[in-house]
């Protein structure tokens, strides 16, 4: 696996110490924790989730001696991460990446919408892949897989429906029109752009993996 450009051996303590949080283990892809270090580091989920395999192999002199000095003392542990994020100037994230070209395709997914706080981009996913599986008459805040998926996602159902407002606006097979929240309609029409046409089980298995961000 290539090296990714903004990964630094020092790290590898960081994902000891996500890898022994309860439950202990490799973490899914898209859970909170890891995606919250990705974020942190400015490397994608898929990176360090391919790490935490190697971590967990235990496949080189340097891992085995991390294990042995840290796997079962977390107090050191926990010391020693503190002192990375210290030395690589975590509480000056600016100043840290100065100069260095951030690729945040996958950050932008984390990030909420400036025209609605509460909706996530990865969760306009989800709803896009709950949308092809309900029919018109069906996108109503009292519908069961609605308020489930809203419930997941800490939102009201009614948001959903605005979301799926939109993309009914979007579909070229809908001629229904109902008013929509325009002000939603470029995020929404991203998230189309990208998945709307492309193979539904390719949407399914996204939405099914940014689930795991909320469980």
């Amino acid at each position: 696996m290539a090296r990714h450009p903004l990964w630094n051996d020092d790290f590898w303590l960081l994902l000891l110490q996500l890898y022994l949080t309860k439950p202990v283990g490799v973490k899914p892809l898209y859970s909170r924790a890891l995606v919250s270090l990705s974020l942190e580091l400015h490397i994608e989920p898929k990176y360090l989730y391919r790490q935490l395999f190697r971590l967990r192999q235990k496949e080189t002199p340097r891992m085995r001696r991390l294990w042995a000095d840290y796997g079962d003392d977390p107090r050191r542990l926990k010391k020693a991460v503190a002192k990375v994020r210290e030395m690589n100037g975590f509480n000056h994230a600016d100043a840290f990446y100065a100069g260095v070209t951030l690729h945040e395709s996958f950050e932008r997914m984390f990030r909420p919408l400036t025209a609605e706080p509460r909706l996530l981009p990865v969760m306009l996913v989800m709803i896009l892949d709950l949308y092809f599986r309900l029919t018109p008459i069906t996108m109503v805040a009292d519908t069961p897989e609605v308020r489930q998926l809203a419930k997941l996602m800490g939102i009201p159902p009614t948001l959903v429906i605005d979301v799926m407002n939109v993309f009914l606006f979007l579909d070229p097979c809908i001629s229904r029109h109902d008013s929509y929240r325009e002000e939603l309609l470029p995020a929404c029409q991203q998230i189309w752009q990208q998945y709307g046409n492309e193979n539904p089980e390719i949407l399914t298995a996204k939405a099914a993996q940014y689930k795991e961000y909320f469980e």
